[in-house]
C-alpha cells in the first residue's frame, strides 16, 4: 500500500465483509488515504505504525474482539485517532457504551453513505480544532510558563520549584525584586501553570495610575459616577473573575485605595465607583514591587494588614548581577530573538563581548541585557555581535581591572583625564575606525573629531 497523500486525512477502515470495505474504499477515494483491515489485530498493527486521523470501526469483528474494544485500545494510543462505530444493533445503549469507550460518533448498518460521510467531515473538523488548541497551548506554555524564565543558577532553579510548587494553589502571592528582573513574567507562569489558566491573566501597573484612575481602573465606575464617567465600565477584577489579577508596583497605591484592597481581599466582592451593588469575584491575586514592603509598613506608608493578606507565599527574585552564570543562556536566547527578527545570520558574541557583559553590573537587569542584546544585533555586520556593537555605557563600565578605564577612580581622576581614557579605549577597541568609536561613545563623529583636537590625541 503506498504512503498516503500529506494533503488528504487518513481513514482507517476496519470491517470484516470485504465488500463492504471495498465499497467504502471506492466512495471515499480521493477523499481519504484509505487503510483497509478485516480485523482489529491488522488494524493495531496499523494504528502503531502509521499516523491515523479517522478510524471507522464495525461492531462485530472476527478474531474475537469487538469494535467497542478495538476503540479502547485505540485511545490509548499516544496520537489516538478520533474513532466512529459502525452498528447494525444501534440503540442508546450501544451509542452511550460506545461514547464511554471513547467513540466520537456511531452510525448504524445498513450505511447511509452521505450520512457517514457528514459524520466523518464532522470528526475530522473536531480533530483539527483540537490540534490547533494544543498548539496554541504549547505556544503559551512556551511564552508564559516557566520556559519564559530563563537560568540554570542554583537561585532560578529554586524560584522555578516554588512557582510550581504554589502555582495550583489559591495562595495570593507577593513578588519581591529590582525593576526588570522578570517579576510580570513570574505572575504569567504561575497563572499558566495554575487551574485558572484558560482565564483572563490581568496585570495592573499601580504606580502608573492616579489614586482616582486607579480605583476605577481596579473596581469599574458607573455612568455618572465623577467627572468625564460617561458611560459604565468593568473594572480589573471583574475582568479577571475566575482567573488571576497581577498588581505590579503595588507599594505604590495611596491610603484609600488600600483600605477598599483589603475589603476585597477579605470579602471576594467588589463595588463599582458610584454604585452601592455588591459583586462577588473569585480572582487569584499576585502582587509585585520592587520596594521591600516590610520598611514601607514600619515607616507607616503601607498597612500591615493588607501586606499579610499579600504575603501568604513570597518569591524573591535575584538581580541579574547576583547570578552572572545566567548571563550567557539569556543572552543567547535573546540574540536567537532580535536575530530572527531582523532576518540576520548571527550565531552569538566575541568572547571580548562577553566578557564585556559578565563585568558590567546591569542596574537594570535583565530587562537592560535585553535591550543591549536588541542594541548588539541592530550595529552587528558579522555573524557575532563584538564589543564596539554593545552600547557604550556597558563598554564603559565592563574593562577588566588591570586596564586603563577599568583603574578609573573619581578620587584620582579629574573629567578631562576620564574622557580621555574612554575615548582612547573605544578607539582601541574599533581599531581606529573613527565612526564606530564614536557609535560606542554614543556621540558624532563630528564631535569625536572636536575631541580629539582638544585632547592632542
Amino acid at each position: 500500500m503506498s504512503a498516503p497523500a500529506d494533503n488528504l486525512p487518513v481513514l482507517l477502515v476496519v470491517e470484516d465483509e470485504k465488500n463492504t470495505r471495498d465499497g467504502l474504499r471506492r466512495y471515499f477515494d480521493g477523499k481519504y488515504d484509505i487503510y483497509l483491515a478485516p480485523d482489529a489485530s491488522a488494524a493495531m498493527n496499523l494504528l502503531e505504525s502509521e499516523s491515523v486521523d479517522l478510524l471507522l470501526t464495525d461492531m462485530r469483528l472476527t478474531g474475537g474482539t469487538e469494535g467497542l474494544d478495538l476503540i479502547k485500545r485505540a485511545q490509548a494510543l499516544p496520537r489516538a485517532p478520533l474513532c466512529i462505530l459502525m452498528t447494525a444493533y444501534g440503540s442508546e445503549k450501544v451509542a452511550v457504551e460506545a461514547i464511554k469507550r471513547g467513540a466520537y460518533d456511531y452510525v448504524t448498518k445498513p450505511l447511509d453513505l452521505e450520512k457517514l460521510e457528514v459524520v466523518l467531515a464532522r470528526a475530522l473538523r473536531s480533530r483539527k480544532v483540537e490540534s490547533e488548541n494544543i498548539q496554541l497551548r504549547q505556544e503559551l506554555d512556551k511564552k508564559f510558563g516557566l520556559e519564559s524564565l530563563i537560568g540554570n543558577s542554583p537561585a532560578m532553579v529554586e524560584i522555578y520549584d516554588r512557582v510550581r510548587q504554589v502555582a495550583p494553589t489559591r495562595a495570593a502571592i507577593l513578588i519581591e525584586g529590582e525593576s526588570g528582573t522578570g517579576k510580570e513574567l513570574v505572575a504569567q507562569s504561575l497563572h499558566m501553570l495554575s487551574p485558572r489558566r484558560d482565564a483572563h491573566f490581568v496585570p495592573v501597573h499601580c504606580a502608573a495610575l492616579s489614586p482616582q484612575l486607579l480605583e476605577s481602573e481596579l473596581f469599574g465606575h458607573e455612568k455618572g459616577a465623577f467627572t468625564g464617567a460617561n458611560e459604565r465600565r468593568v473594572g480589573r477584577f471583574e475582568e479577571a473573575n475566575h482567573g488571576t489579577i497581577f498588581l505590579d508596583e503595588i507599594g505604590e497605591i495611596d491610603a484609600a485605595t488600600q483600605v477598599k484592597l483589603l475589603r476585597v481581599l477579605g470579602e471576594q466582592a467588589i463595588q463599582r465607583v458610584g454604585s452601592n451593588q455588591v459583586i462577588k469575584v473569585d480572582v487569584r491575586v499576585v502582587a509585585a514591587s520592587n520596594k521591600n514592603l516590610e520598611v514601607l509598613v514600619r515607616d507607616g506608608k503601607f498597612r500591615d494588614d493588607l501586606f499579610y493578606r499579600l504575603d501568604v507565599v513570597r518569591i524573591t527574585l535575584p538581580p541579574l548581577r547576583e547570578r552572572r552564570e545566567d548571563i550567557p543562556l539569556l543572552t543567547a536566547s535573546f540574540v536567537r530573538e532580535f536575530a530572527r527578527q531582523n532576518g540576520k545570520k548571527i550565531t552569538g558574541l566575541s568572547a571580548d563581548a562577553q566578557e564585556a557583559l559578565q563585568h558590567y553590573e546591569w542596574p537594570g537587569n535583565v530587562r537592560e541585557l535585553r535591550a543591549a542584546i536588541e542594541h548588539g544585533v541592530a550595529l552587528c555586520r558579522g555573524e557575532r555581535i563584538g564589543v564596539r556593537d554593545l552600547p557604550p555605557r556597558v563598554i564603559g563600565q565592563s574593562s577588566a581591572p588591570d586596564s586603563p578605564a577599568g583603574a578609573l577612580a573619581p578620587a584620582s581622576l579629574n573629567l578631562e583625564a576620564m574622557e580621555k581614557l574612554f575615548i582612547e579605549r573605544s578607539l582601541r577597541l574599533s581599531d581606529g575606525n573613527i565612526t564606530e568609536a564614536a557609535k560606542m561613545l554614543g556621540i558624532s563623529r563630528r564631535t569625536l573629531h572636536r575631541k580629539l583636537k582638544a585632547l592632542r590625541l
